[in-house]
């Protein structure tokens, strides 16, 4: 199905559940693909995230994976494999784990945050290119009353 050809009356007969849906999945993939382009995985900047003190770690305690899944749990997707995710980054220098199992953000590794969190403007200024942040904020809100609708 495409938009291009439906009038506005067909437009607003279109169920939101699947575009919101298809609108996510390519928003996803073209976010990942970028990072990966970059060298690094969506799953590895969380890590990073969530481990670092200047950004999404409450304390900058280290955590272990079932910790960090948990605080994922509102982003995560089936496939990410965050045990897999935080080898690969301890291999990089950027995590380090500990007797008990919990990781912590290495100095290397917040050096590497800093610097994949400096490819986030690009992503977003391709996905909201021809878009005015007007229409963006209509469209949040919209989304955000349907949500309410059905809470």
């Amino acid at each position: 199905m495409t938009l291009e050809h439906l009038s506005d009356s067909e437009l607003a007969g279109q169920p939101a559940a699947y575009w919101t849906g298809l609108a996510y999945e390519a928003l996803i993939a073209f976010t990942r693909a970028r990072q990966v382009e970059a060298g690094f995985t969506q799953p590895q900047f969380w890590l990073l995230r969530n481990l670092s003190a200047h950004d999404l770690s409450p304390d900058g305690r280290g955590r272990d994976i079932p910790a960090l899944r948990e605080a994922m749990s509102g982003y995560l997707r089936a496939e990410d494999d965050l045990e897999a995710e935080a080898a690969v980054a301890e291999e990089r220098g950027w995590l380090r784990r500990d007797a008990e199992g919990r990781w912590w953000i290495t100095e290397a590794g917040e050096a590497a945050r800093l610097d994949m969190k400096r490819h986030a403007p690009a992503i977003r200024a391709r996905i909201h290119d021809g878009i005015d942040d007007a229409d963006y904020v209509t469209a949040l809100k919209v989304l955000r009353r349907m949500m309410a609708n059905v809470a």
